[in-house]
């Protein structure tokens, strides 16, 4: 299954050349890294620095268009249940919109979708945190050159036992 990526620059495979020495392996990073909603949204709004920090971490940023939605309506209810103020909605959607312009944006595809019908190693799992990993799998890649970014404890676990490193 391969992804489909919005953006107009190509989401570029991992480099097929293995590192000159042990120690360049053992320190290199991984290519990607899939920020997952739960993750955006704790930075955005709960002012979660570890995740703040690690979405901002090297390598190529992706994540699935459902992300977007899922965070958006994050802010909004977070607004109209008095938890933020306007000002800090207003500085949690630029921040958003900044995001979506470092990231390649993965299309929700009717493969994505059925991928994320299947079994997963840990269930149950939510429809959504499926279509997350199922999303993380389309990308094609190596789990481990692909972290997994998520504060949820089912897409961690899930990720993790596919063989995915999470933050």
């Amino acid at each position: 299954m391969t992804a489909t990526v919005t953006k107009s620059k190509s989401v570029p495979s991992p480099r097929s050349r293995r590192p000159s020495s042990a120690a360049t392996a053992a320190t290199a990073l991984p290519m990607r890294r899939y920020i997952e909603s739960s993750a955006l949204v704790a930075a955005l709004l709960e002012g979660d620095t570890a995740a703040r920090a690690s979405i901002r971490a090297e390598g190529q940023r992706v994540t699935s268009a459902l992300t977007l939605t899922e965070t958006n309506r994050a802010v909004l209810r977070a607004r109209l249940s008095g938890r933020i103020t306007a000002q800090q909605e207003r500085a949690a959607l630029l921040t958003l919109k900044q995001f979506t312009r470092r990231v390649h944006i993965v299309t929700v595809t009717e493969a994505i979708l059925a991928h994320a019908g299947r079994r997963f190693p840990v269930e149950p799992v939510r429809t959504l945190d499926a279509i997350h990993l199922a999303t993380a799998e389309a990308l094609g890649d190596p789990p481990a050159l692909v972290t997994i970014v998520t504060r949820d404890v089912r897409v961690r676990d899930n990720a993790n036992a596919l063989g995915y490193p999470v933050e």
